[in-house]
């Protein structure tokens, strides 16, 4: 994906406030005016925060993807550009309708038709669909032949928006490809986004696979793990660095095999096992036995496994490597714990 050439064919904003809290719905007439400079620039601060290592959804009904309401609109927009801002009010109205969870709160929602989006070696159009909640005071300075003089202004800083989704015409007859971003990420108002909202269903490929597994496999280990057995940090570091050894060391994943050769002890893979299972139920999501392993997803885990132990407000240890060479103790002489590093060579 290379979205550095991409250009911003139309834009058009709505207000939608939350519904259940007696807020307004408020339509723009007409698409914004802009000239080529607005629209190059609005057009980076929107794209900015969406790289091809997002994890990957398509939009999705129950019953049929003709009852899903934000894929016809973007449907109808790509078929006929002419019916964009039409669309737009109907993608705004359609999330004021579902806006009745107090937590939802109001803001600006500007609806993105985008051209020249470099997707597998070929261009396609998206549309893009941005929130924007959260409002930032600016200093307005007013120079003239005789004095300065400053007002403080509120407004909306683009490239800090709460909110989005970009939408590629792209495996269309599955419900398209679609990235998300979400500030929050978490609670009540990322499942509305999701769930609600654009009604969309995570990609079942090798990147949301790899992602998922070493997510749940952090999960264990730092929350589960301590409640069943008694283990150390550094242990629980080992367990973590030998997770993300594995699935750097190889192109596939084998669960059994991964299993072996993490979690060596018959009880801890059993346990392991078993929080795999409620992790899959209560997310409702299926985890296969074997996938092919995502290079780009393991990079992105790998930042949020900490191999850091920290000892106080004075020590931040990095485990790396052989946890043998580290041993804990306690000193009676001076009521402290104490950790022992064994090494060869000092840089």
């Amino acid at each position: 994906m290379n979205l550095s050439n991409a250009t911003l064919k139309h834009v058009s904003v709505h207000l939608v406030g939350n519904k259940g809290n007696g807020q307004d719905f408020v339509a723009s007439k007409k698409p914004l005016e802009l000239d080529e400079n607005d629209k190059y620039i609005l057009k980076d601060s929107f794209l900015a925060k969406f790289s091809y290592d997002l994890d990957r959804y398509s939009f999705y009904h129950p019953s049929s993807l003709d009852y899903n309401q934000v894929y016809n609109y973007c449907l109808e927009i790509l078929a006929e550009e002419n019916t964009f801002h039409k669309n737009s009010v109907n993608i705004a109205r359609h999330l004021f309708e579902s806006s009745v969870h107090p937590k939802i709160k109001e803001g600006e929602l500007y609806v993105c038709h985008f051209g020249e989006c470099l997707i597998n070696d070929a261009y396609v159009e998206a549309i893009g669909i941005f929130k924007t909640e959260t409002k930032s005071n600016f200093l307005d300075l007013d120079v003239s032949k005789d004095d300065i003089s400053l007002v403080m202004r509120e407004g909306v800083d683009v490239a800090k928006f709460d909110k989005a989704c970009l939408i590629f015409p792209t495996n269309a007859e599955n419900g398209f490809d679609v990235l998300i971003y979400d500030n929050r990420n978490k609670g009540e108002e990322a499942v509305f986004w999701r769930e609600t909202f654009l009604s969309i269903i995570p990609q079942a490929n090798e990147y949301f696979q790899t992602n998922q597994f070493l997510g749940l496999t952090k999960q264990y280990i730092a929350e589960q793990l301590p409640t069943e057995f008694e283990i150390s940090k550094t242990d629980q570091i080992d367990l973590l660095n030998k997770s993300v050894e594995y699935f750097r060391a190889n192109e596939s994943f084998d669960k059994k095999q991964f299993v072996k050769q993490v979690f060596d002890d018959p009880g801890m893979s059993r346990s392991f096992k078993k929080f795999e299972n409620n992790y899959s139920e209560t997310n409702d999501i299926e985890m296969p036995d074997n996938f092919d392993i995502s290079t780009q997803a393991v990079k992105k885990q790998a930042r949020v496994f900490k191999s850091v132990l920290k000892l106080d407000k004075n020590f931040h240890v990095y485990i790396h490597g052989d946890k043998s060479l580290i041993e804990k103790g306690y000193d009676d002489k001076v009521g402290k714990s104490f950790y022992k590093i064994y090494f060869d060579e000092e840089e």
